[in-house]
């Protein structure tokens, strides 16, 4: 019972980091590029994952955590994998809408379903889906503006949205087949994701902004934010990892949700952006499917844990009798023998 209660509290605070460290990094990012102009959205991932990847490092070598070796080749792959569909997110804003790149991030729940109904043979129930459902709709109804559609931005949603869920199921996968922590899996992997787009991104935002990274006036603020939004950066990269480590890629993409509702209305009341009924309106929706979603997940993880206990139980109860049944018989097996002799 308190080995259940300490798994719990350790989700929850999973993911009031994620939640809390997400919206820190988008509100310093969004000052760094909107109010500092630093559109380099690609290659500051790549310092972002540099960062993490020396500060993991650091924490190795003051022994606050374990190293376990994983293979190679997966980690290699994964890291890449990971690399290439964050470059596959930048460049699908940069070719599409901002409300068609909405709609690849809200197709990337019922993707993550189908995937892992198909190859995990995992089961969602209808009122999960329900649930899913009504979030969708309501982010949909709050975020998403304007829909242009073209055929290379839609070539790269799609891309973007399967490199995504094959990332994050992997995460998830790969930390409970090899069981590795979130920290060991993200300190071997974050050099590979921050090397592809340490490569790939300084021509990527020369692509989608027509400005080079290298040839921009770095300011001590500029310098200051980026700092800044790396060392948040760190929190972000290990509480994704731990979220979906803990829970699923489903509710990591569900808590994802969360943060563009805290986004918008951290933008509406701070910041005074332009608020509309509909966007309340679709806010409030989104927030009904996510508590829906958290209660039937709850009622769903209790129903199993009951199941699972009561199959024990009942093992016990049908094995026992048999072994008395059995103990009886060689008993009175000797007392025969007694008897003859």
């Amino acid at each position: 019972m308190g080995e259940m209660k300490s798994m719990q509290m350790g989700v929850i605070g999973a993911l009031f980091l994620s939640v809390a460290s997400s919206v820190s990094i988008v509100i310093c990012n969004k000052a760094l590029m909107t109010n500092l102009g630093f559109p380099f959205a690609t290659t500051l991932t790549s310092w972002h994952l540099m960062v993490t990847y020396c500060t993991l490092h650091v924490a190795y070598r003051l022994h606050f955590f374990e190293n376990k070796p994983i293979d190679t080749k997966t980690v290699v792959l994964f890291g890449l994998l990971n690399g290439i569909s964050i470059g596959l997110l930048n460049l699908s804003l940069g070719f599409n809408s901002i409300g068609f790149y909405q709609m690849t991030k809200l197709a990337i729940i019922p993707f993550t379903v189908l995937l892992e109904t198909l190859f995990l043979n995992k089961k969602f129930s209808q009122k999960i889906k329900f649930s899913l459902f009504l979030l969708l709709v309501g982010v949909g109804i709050a975020s998403i503006t304007d829909l242009q559609l073209n055929f290379v931005g839609s070539v790269l949603s799609l891309l973007a949205i399967a490199t995504t869920c094959v990332g994050q199921i992997l995460t998830n996968t790969i930390q409970k087949k090899l069981n590795v922590t979130s920290t060991q899996l993200l300190y071997q992997s974050a050099p590979f994701q921050a090397a592809i787009l340490f490569v790939s991104g300084p021509f990527v935002d020369k692509y989608l902004t027509g400005l080079n990274v290298f040839s921009f006036q770095y300011s001590p603020f500029v310098v200051g934010f980026i700092t800044l939004s790396c060392l948040i950066a760190v929190s972000v990269n290990f509480s994704t990892f731990l979220v979906i480590g803990k829970t699923s890629p489903v509710t990591y993409q569900v808590l994802g949700h969360l943060k563009t509702c805290l986004v918008l209305a951290f933008g509406y009341t701070l910041l005074h952006d332009p608020f509309t009924p509909r966007n309340i309106a679709g806010i409030l929706i989104a927030v009904l499917g996510m508590l829906l979603y958290s209660y039937f997940c709850s009622v769903a993880s209790k129903s199993k844990q009951g199941s699972s206990e009561s199959a024990f139980i009942g093992k016990d109860r049908d094995t026992t009798p048999l072994l008395s049944q059995e103990k009886e018989n060689h008993e009175a097996k000797k007392l025969d023998k007694h008897s003859a002799v």
